[in-house]
């Protein structure tokens, strides 16, 4: 429907509902297109599923000095349930996977972080894990290390630390797996 309106003591014609139907059908249109791209991307996520079906994730053991008894089967579990929630990929045990994923945390230590009047103030815990995926779809092999700092004070023990900092220690290092193996950066 036309409207007319007075701009400057001059009558002009704006066909407002014409303008916001074209451009409410453009996009429209364009979500209704995204899915149907044979890559699929969502949140950072480009895989193309029409060659990668399945991924296998196998238990990332703890080679540290330090070993921390929940962190391994933590982090494994959450890499799968990552994988499960943000991608279309299925989840299997066998070697016919389209990825294959394996690795182990290489480094659980501890440092001196900040000093004040000469004494620890505060500590750092590194944690890092090697992850080997393998493409078997283009026969392609990854070789990567994830590494993140976690700062504590000084006046905690490393058990008092670990109980505070575990879930983001899991979180953390599975973001840096996923997206290095999952996303377009």
């Amino acid at each position: 429907m036309n409207k007319r309106s007075t701009v400057n003591g001059q009558q002009s014609t704006v066909n407002r509902r014409r303008f916001s139907g074209y451009g409410l059908l453009t996009i429209v249109c364009g979500l209704l297109l995204l899915p149907s791209c044979g890559i699929y991307t969502f949140r950072d996520v480009s895989i193309d599923y029409s060659k990668f079906k399945t991924v296998k994730v196998g238990f990332l053991e703890n080679k540290a000095r330090y070993v921390n008894p929940q962190l391994s089967p933590k982090l494994t579990d959450n890499l799968k349930q990552k994988i499960n929630n943000y991608t279309k990929l299925a989840l299997v045990n066998g070697d016919d996977a389209s990825y294959i994923i394996t690795g182990y945390v290489s480094r659980y230590d501890v440092s001196l972080s900040a000093i004040s009047n000469q004494t620890s103030a505060g500590n750092r815990l590194t944690v890092a894990a090697n992850i080997t995926v393998l493409n078997t779809v283009d026969n392609k092999t990854d070789n990567f290390t994830v590494s993140r700092d976690f700062d504590f004070s000084a006046t905690q023990s490393l058990q008092q630390a670990e109980g505070q900092l575990l879930d983001d220690i899991i979180t953390q290092l599975t973001d840096q797996i996923f997206n290095h193996i999952f996303s377009n950066w």
